[in-house]
């Protein structure tokens, strides 16, 4: 049984041209220097239950003597589990983080005994679409919405303690569901505890880091130069938006995506298959740098099959202009 109800499926790879680049420019995206590092960086937090995400962020752009650290997804001071903390250049794939789908281990409280049979059954009519109504106390309009559920494991019963780990989309208020499981089963409920074990590419697996491991890695290398523990704290940005369909593009187009321009077909070297019109696709160096995030104007077998047109429009661009060669011509040169 895979362990995260939302495992991604592997994808497979088109290739369109030739895989070549210079080494003297941009760097392997898991071996930048540090001080490039810390501007293309991610955190995978285990926030601990007490303070709240903003406090977090406080006291990690007070740590660091970084002003531009920003949080992707809100979790409540009682809530433990996955914060993803993005520094630098990082927040720009912000709006991407904070869609991401999402899984918690709950525990969820029943008022009344409930046979484990109409649990599940009742526990099952949640997958799907849900209404839910923002709680009193939330930085949201109390309108009602629609969230998805796409999956709840049962994971144990002990008397009127309730084990789930659910699949969610962006936005589901876990307090809200088990009240709506707890007023289906007729009994009421109420959530007891709460930890977040996936975020989008992030899980408990990978490079899960305390607020102590922040300072003491940090310190060791600021004060003694030792980079191993930093660098398995501050991992790459590109760990982080892995789940996105990849689209790999040639030295010399890199520079026009980082001034904004749209990846047009001839600069494709190589694709992930299974890319459909409106999808959110991350561009990257053949270094695995990634460069920007945009929006397919292709699928994956037309941007194969053609010779011309645009691929990927730009939406957020992440890698700073000049880190590879000009390669184009401005409008006002042409003339």
């Amino acid at each position: 049984m895979e362990k995260y109800l939302g495992s991604p499926k592997p994808r497979g790879l088109l290739v369109r041209g030739e895989s070549r680049t210079d080494p003297s420019y941009g760097f392997q995206y898991d071996q930048r220097p540090v001080d490039v590092l810390l501007k293309y960086s991610v955190i995978n937090l285990d926030k601990p239950v007490g303070p709240s995400s903003h406090e977090v962020v406080a006291w990690i752009r007070k740590i660091l003597g970084i002003e531009r650290v920003a949080h992707a997804g809100t979790l409540d001071p009682k809530v433990s589990g996955i914060l993803p903390i993005t520094l630098n250049n990082a927040i720009r794939v912000l709006p991407v983080l904070l869609r991401e789908d999402k899984e918690y281990v709950c525990v969820m409280r029943l008022h009344g005994d409930v046979d484990r049979e109409k649990l599940e059954r009742t526990v099952k009519m949640f997958v799907g679409p849900i209404y839910q109504r923002p709680p009193l106390r939330s930085a949201v309009k109390r309108s009602l919405r629609i969230r998805r559920i796409y999956g709840i494991r049962l994971l144990e019963v002990d008397g009127r303690n309730v084990l789930l780990q659910v699949w969610c989309e962006a936005g589901t208020y876990m307090r809200k569901l088990c009240h709506d499981i707890g007023e289906v089963l007729g009994v009421g409920a109420h959530m007891q505890e709460l930890r977040r074990i996936r975020s989008g590419s992030l899980t408990e697996e990978k490079n899960l880091a305390t607020l102590h491991d922040v300072v003491d890695s940090f310190i060791l290398w600021k004060e003694h130069g030792i980079e191993e523990y930093l660098r398995r704290v501050f991992i790459p940005v590109e760990e982080a938006v892995q789940h996105l369909p990849k689209v790999w593009v040639r030295d010399t187009a890199v520079d026009a995506l980082c001034h904004g321009a749209p990846l047009t077909v001839p600069g494709i070297v190589k694709l992930e298959d299974g890319i459909r019109v409106g999808d959110h696709v991350g561009i990257f160096t053949l270094k695995g740098e990634l460069v920007a995030i945009g929006t397919a104007s292709m699928t994956s077998s037309q941007m194969m099959s053609s010779r011309s047109g645009v691929a990927v429009e730009v939406d957020h661009v992440v890698m700073e202009p000049g880190t590879y060669p000009k390669a184009w011509k401005s409008s006002k040169a042409s003339q």
